[in-house]
């Protein structure tokens, strides 16, 4: 009795050891964490990456290292993330963007669905369309008349070839039926400094980098990106009320590893950024900074990438933008 009793024990062992998953760690972290964001510090990226990163120290004990890099739409902090081991202690802080290079670059070195895993989206953040408050335009259709007046002349900056604001203004054209140049900045800090500087003349910013210039009069905020105002300045009215009926963009943000991360890592690691997005002092947090948290489980994140690939591609396409 007592034989077929240690059989059965060593059965069920033997069968969790064949379930769990070849180079899958049964503790996760076991070091530091590198986390890749694509953009300059300051963007909105980085500041959500490095509150994540605050949450994972306090719970993991591990640090995090907040890895800028800040060039090739995202491209070159993605291709980080596929170089190095995938066992979890690399991931990335990703936005928009990544779901619109998969048609805005002719070639990349990597698929943007099948390489990828998704941990969990972590925030919807609205972004301002902005101009410097000397600029002439008062709200969205006289910003819509002088673009069409300045025949060509006009332009928009964005946090960098591939990034979200980049869509975002994109479709600004498309919907408007304008056509302002592009000019892409190493971030979103820059990019809303040279509205202030007068070298573009508009920008689609992330709320948590413009609220403070907008609140202190170096930008005029004429709309909101997102189909609903933002609780933070509820004066300000939504593109499609302004003018552009059924415009809504939302520029998200989400953690991502390798595909080939071991799924009880990618599970661990979701586990944990929901606690955190959950807690209700970084909801507050999150709140107070015009975002919204938004947890996921990674196959809801998967699918969401795969949706947002399919929901930009006309719009990058009518656009014209391509990246070689």
């Amino acid at each position: 009795m007592k034989l077929n009793k240690w059989i059965c024990v060593t059965a069920v062992l033997a069968a969790g050891a064949v379930a769990y998953p070849a180079g899958a760690q049964e503790k996760f972290p076991t070091k530091n964490i590198r986390m890749l964001v694509p953009f300059a510090a300051g963007s909105q990226t980085d500041i959500l990456a490095r509150w994540i990163g605050e949450e994972f120290l306090k719970s993991w004990g591990q640090q995090v290292v907040v890895d800028n890099r800040p060039s090739a739409g995202g491209t070159i902090a993605s291709q980080v993330v596929l170089d190095a081991n995938a066992d979890g202690h690399t991931m990335m802080m990703v936005s928009t963007g990544h779901a619109g290079n998969a048609t805005l670059f002719s070639k990349l070195p990597y698929d943007t669905i099948r390489d990828f895993s998704g941990v969990s989206q972590v925030a919807s953040v609205p972004n301002l369309l902005v101009v410097a408050p000397n600029l002439g335009p008062k709200n969205v259709k006289d910003l819509i008349a002088y673009v069409k007046a300045g025949a060509g002349k006009v332009n928009f900056s964005s946090a960098g070839i591939g990034s979200g604001t980049q869509i975002n203004g994109e479709m600004f054209n498309l919907a408007a039926g304008i056509k302002a140049t592009h000019v892409p900045y190493k971030g979103a800090p820059d990019a809303l400094n040279n509205v202030i500087g007068g070298n573009v003349q508009f920008n689609f910013a992330p709320i948590l980098v413009a609220m403070g210039q907008v609140k202190a009069g170096r930008v005029l905020a004429l709309a909101v990106s997102t189909a609903n105002r933002s609780p933070l300045f509820p004066n300000v009215p939504t593109v499609a009320e302004a003018g552009l009926p059924g415009f809504d963009y939302d520029q998200w943000y989400g953690l991502l590893v390798a595909a080939k991360t071991p799924r009880p890592v990618v599970d661990a690691v979701n586990k944990e950024v929901v606690r955190i997005l959950s807690a209700p002092e970084m909801k507050e947090r999150m709140l107070t900074q015009g975002a919204s948290p938004k947890p996921t489980t990674p196959a809801q994140f998967d699918a969401f990438i795969r949706a947002e690939v399919k929901k930009f591609a006309p719009v990058i396409i009518a656009s014209g933008a391509k990246v070689n």
